[in-house]
């Protein structure tokens, strides 16, 4: 059985835990792609360390660390330093954890970022944890903790000591998992999760996939074809019989015409016309960019599109126009329904709109006051978008040519034979870029 961890102190430290824990995460994991700050907070007697995630570690010497180091180190982020001051906490020591904890794979990488947007939404998210960990000792199937394990215990074990015996029952990976965490990284008794070690749970079983029944069908199928094969030879001594009787009449025997089906007439396919309301032109809110771990053309943004289920990952290659600092809590119009794509290890699920000629590039920027998610059209087709662009029909090629701006800088969709349709949000507000004329938009 789970014992309660809500003492007048657990609450503090548990966030203490989460907050540090979290940002020390993004430090670590993209550190060579960022610039950046240490500052403190003194707002109580027990200031954080508010890391941020602007500091490159560029500098910092290569070393292949141990498992003891990791360990360790994580003891210490976890453990033994969550009432970090400003007269404890040195730039040396951030190098130190920097520096000692393991390298990880490209795909391990890319999975650690995912984690840490599913772990944000516990617990939703809480199934998925499950069943990844029933096959796995850590987190990242690696062969020691790693920050993703540390990241999502602070984030997961307020939520597990409030269990009762039947979801323990039901989640009894992340039960297991956490108790070898907090074990690991010797988390201090008093924080730790109590575990009833006892406590028994029914065997996990496997769905039977039910066969079906050959048996029966298969004496259908015989005595079917033994009635087919009399039937034919009844018809073939019928034949016969009218041949034997025309012949004697001196009359040519007359073929046994067979019927031939009639085929259904099918109802024409009715093409629907390809239109920009078929695209999801929406806000976006760049909450952070960072520079791609694997790719130096690439910046990964966090985005948010006003979804229900948080902000999304989207990779775009800007860094050649657009310096990190310009990428930071801007707003943008993005294409949202687009196929997701996995761009090096990370996967991709938007496009930023930018207009472009040989050697510019610029934002397209909507209305002074737009909110993230507000919809974003051209005049007149203000319509429902698809859910899915799909790339076999080809929606996108046809219509992002007609893209394009005007002299008075508003973006427009012009199609030969009609009126330039200007881009705009419900109010009738233009959206426009900051100085390109007839420039492409995509």
């Amino acid at each position: 059985m789970l014992a309660g961890l809500r003492t007048a102190t657990a609450g503090p430290i548990l966030y203490r835990c989460y907050n540090f824990s979290y940002r020390l995460c993004y430090n670590l994991c993209y550190s060579p792609f960022s610039t950046s700050c240490f500052t403190t907070t003194t707002s109580s007697p027990r200031s954080l360390l508010v890391v941020s995630t602007n500091r490159c570690f560029s500098t910092i010497p290569p070393r292949k660390p141990t498992m003891a180091d990791s360990i360790d180190l994580l003891s210490k982020a976890l453990a033994q330093k969550l009432t970090l001051t400003a007269e404890s906490s040195s730039d040396d020591f951030v190098r130190e954890l920097g520096s000692k904890f393991p390298a990880l794979s490209k795909e391990e990488t890319a999975e650690q970022f995912q984690w840490l947007t599913l772990s944000a939404r516990f617990p939703e998210s809480l199934p998925e944890l499950n069943e990844t960990l029933k096959h796995r000792t850590y987190l990242l199937n690696t062969l020691e903790p790693s920050l993703a394990d540390a990241v999502v215990y602070s984030r997961v074990s307020p939520i597990v000591s409030k269990w009762s015996e039947d979801e323990i029952k039901a989640s009894r990976h992340i039960v297991r998992w956490v108790d070898l965490i907090q074990n690991s990284l010797k988390v201090a008794d008093d924080l730790k999760i109590k575990v009833d070690l006892d406590l028994s749970a029914p065997r996990e079983i496997k769905p039977k996939v039910e066969k079906k029944k050959t048996d029966a069908p298969a004496v259908d199928a015989a005595d079917k074809k033994a009635d087919k094969k009399a039937d034919k030879k009844k018809a073939d001594k019928k034949d016969a019989a009218v041949a034997a009787t025309a012949t004697a009449a001196g009359e040519a025997p007359k073929k046994t015409e067979k019927k031939k089906k009639e085929k259904k007439p099918q109802p024409a396919k009715v093409e629907v016309p390809v239109t920009p309301a078929m695209i999801d032109l929406r806000v976006g809110h760049i909450q952070k960019a960072i520079k791609h771990p694997d790719a130096d053309a690439l910046y990964v943004s966090t985005i948010d599109m006003g979804d229900e289920e948080g902000p999304r990952t989207v990779c775009s290659g800007l860094v050649k126009y657009f310096p990190l600092e310009a990428m930071q809590d801007r707003y943008v119009v993005v294409v949202a329904n687009l196929k997701p794509v996995t761009m090096r290890g990370i996967k991709s699920s938007a496009m930023v709109l930018c207009a472009s000629n040989e050697d510019t590039v610029e934002f397209v920027n909507p209305p002074a006051g737009s909110k993230p998610g507000d919809k974003i059209f051209f005049e007149t087709f203000d319509g429902t978008p698809e859910a899915v662009l799909n790339p076999k029909k080809k929606i996108w090629e046809q219509i992002q040519p007609g893209f394009s701006t005007t002299q008075d800088l508003s973006v427009i969709y012009r199609k030969e034979g009609e009126s330039d349709k200007r881009l705009v949000n419900k109010a009738g507000e233009l959206c426009k870029v900051n100085s390109l004329v007839a420039a492409n938009v995509r």
